[in-house]
């Protein structure tokens, strides 16, 4: 088999159709041998009877609990290594996404031609066919600073905050990137051999930076396919707990930022971020008192807001 596809959902029943929509269509436009397992995270929406319904073709696996992107990830290879498979790669994506007809041949071959890498991630777009940065510098201090603090948008779309230069998906030929977002990303099956699976501590969030800097540290490097088209509508799942998964990410780069960066940096985003809630409070409570929000959405940003300063000692 070339390609083993995971797909982790949530209560997105029409998203996750017309994602392996997609991907059924991509694949038979193509030569991959492929097959995909949808984990569904305890879905109230009616997602697993209908995927099953759809794409009989698939194996549907579904969870009694919500275990989050990582561990779902984890049950669905574990589920792909029962049912006998072993894929050359092992592509992980989000329900939210939309495959172009070409971009998982592009993806393999380049992977397949590029032995010291451990991953290759597309080039994204939002639904409106418009650019959007899928590829990522690891964190560092600035990067949290800006999470805070307004900056042009030249700066903020540059280096100092993480992205990569627009010219090089432009130029259409694959570039060196630390990590791409997980919402795609092809995975060689030797190096989530030697890496190991995903870290289920992280809930939602991060986990495929923690991977991309572990496989780094074992040797390996990642790169971006620009002619990889994926379109990515982005927090789909989320956004149905919007309080809550802004806890789950600050959680999820505090763990990042403690198994990954030394004491100095901890300390000094540790900082950062109590200083940032801080603002964030102060304007929550101003955009109460001008009407801007209502009092329960207000109350649910303090309580978010002093959740994670107590995550980074405040």
């Amino acid at each position: 088999m070339d390609l083993g596809i995971v797909v982790v959902s949530y209560n997105t029943r029409e998203l996750t159709c017309d994602c392996l929509a997609s991907v059924y269509a991509a694949l038979g436009s193509g030569a991959l041998q492929a097959h995909v397992w949808v984990v569904d995270n305890a879905s109230s929406d009616g997602s697993v009877e209908a995927l099953r319904a759809r794409f009989p073709q698939a194996t549907v696996l579904a969870s009694a609990a919500n275990l989050g992107f990582a561990g779902a990830t984890n049950l669905g290879v574990q589920q792909m290594l029962a049912d006998g498979a072993q894929p050359r790669h092992l592509l992980l994506l989000n329900p939210d996404t939309l495959v172009a007809p070409d971009a998982l041949t592009l993806l393999v071959d380049w992977l397949d031609r590029t032995p010291d890498a451990a991953v290759a991630g597309a080039q994204l777009c939002y639904a409106d066919g418009s650019f959007q940065h899928g590829a990522f510098h690891f964190p560092t201090l600035l990067m949290a600073l800006f999470d805070f603090v307004p900056a042009h948008y030249r700066v903020r779309e540059s280096w100092l905050n993480g992205r990569y230069p627009r010219r090089l998906y432009a130029r259409g030929e694959p570039f060196a990137i630390d990590h791409p977002l997980g919402a795609a990303m092809l995975v060689r099956w030797q190096a989530w051999e030697q890496v190991g699976a995903l870290d289920e501590g992280y809930f939602m969030y991060c986990e495929e930076i923690d991977w991309c800097m572990r496989a780094r540290s074992a040797g390996w490097r990642c790169g971006c396919v620009p002619r990889a088209r994926v379109t990515h509508l982005g927090g789909q799942s989320a956004q149905q707990f919007r309080d809550t998964m802004f806890v789950a990410l600050w959680r999820s780069r505090q763990r990042l930022f403690s198994r990954h960066y030394g004491r100095c940096y901890r300390w000094v985003v540790n900082a950062i971020v109590r200083w940032g809630m801080r603002i964030r409070s102060r304007e929550a409570r101003r955009a109460l008192a001008q009407g801007r929000i209502g009092a329960d959405e207000a109350a649910g940003r303090l309580e978010a807001y002093a959740q994670v300063r107590g995550l980074y000692g405040g």
